[in-house]
């Protein structure tokens, strides 16, 4: 009876975890291309690391959970990623700052000398505590062009006067953090960390007018003005 109660709670949304603490990216509307996935579930490591890797690998972002708690199981993460419908799902799992059998005797012989009172409470151990840090990643379509690029900010720079100053020209362009492998991109020689500048001479300045280019090229052989290591580069790519 208790494992049957236990299963029964698992799968409800509001005792979840999981789904209590999820919040979104892309406004909700990314989702897996199958109509019931299941699931893969993974051990995170690094996340900026695993971040790019999922991308690479052809994979976005639909949004995370994060919150403390006890054990949790992983079938939470498995029973909410089915529910969002993702494809792979990345937990992080770090013992949080909780107070040891050692650090609590500490604390009982301290209000003993002081002649503080102490409840059954200040007795008891607390339990281990987690932190939990989940991804849920759906996987794209094939991509036309294959990559993921960030929008470009001014830097500063300090001026003879040791004032910062603005430099625009430093954010022309999109930075690409991630390019999908087998894409036309990798293909093209595109690299992390380029500074695409324009397509066909047309200036690209953030991710939606990377995109109306792409659509409006498809099926093209394109010339890709970039900046490499403050470099001048030039690539082809088919889309």
């Amino acid at each position: 009876m208790a494992a049957t109660l236990l299963t029964s709670r698992a799968i409800r949304a509001e005792d979840n975890p999981y789904a209590i603490n999820y919040q979104a990216q892309n406004q909700g509307n990314l989702h897996s291309m199958q109509a019931n996935p299941e699931p893969q579930i993974f051990s995170g490591t690094r996340r900026d690391e695993d971040n790019i890797n999922m991308l690479e690998n052809g994979y976005d972002l639909m949004g995370i959970s994060s919150f403390e708690a006890e054990v949790v199981p992983a079938e939470q993460a498995i029973i909410h990623g089915r529910t969002i419908k993702a494809d792979s799902i990345l937990v992080y799992v770090k013992k949080a700052g909780n107070t040891t059998p050692a650090s609590k005797m500490e604390m009982i012989k301290e209000a003993s000398r002081k002649g503080k009172a102490l409840t059954e409470k200040d007795m008891a151990v607390d339990p281990t505590k987690y932190r939990y840090y989940a991804t849920y990643w759906a996987k794209l379509p094939p991509p036309v062009l294959g990559v993921h690029v960030i929008k470009l900010v001014p830097r500063s720079s300090a001026t003879e006067s040791g004032n910062k100053e603005t430099r625009p020209a430093s954010s022309d362009g999109v930075r690409v953090i991630a390019v999908i492998h087998g894409s036309a991109a990798e293909k093209a020689g595109l690299l992390r960390g380029d500074q695409l500048l324009s397509i066909n001479q047309e200036k690209v300045q953030d991710a939606a007018e990377l995109s109306n280019l792409v659509r409006k090229y498809r099926g093209k052989l394109i010339q890709l003005q970039l900046e490499r290591q403050n470099e001048p580069v030039q690539l082809e790519a088919q889309l």
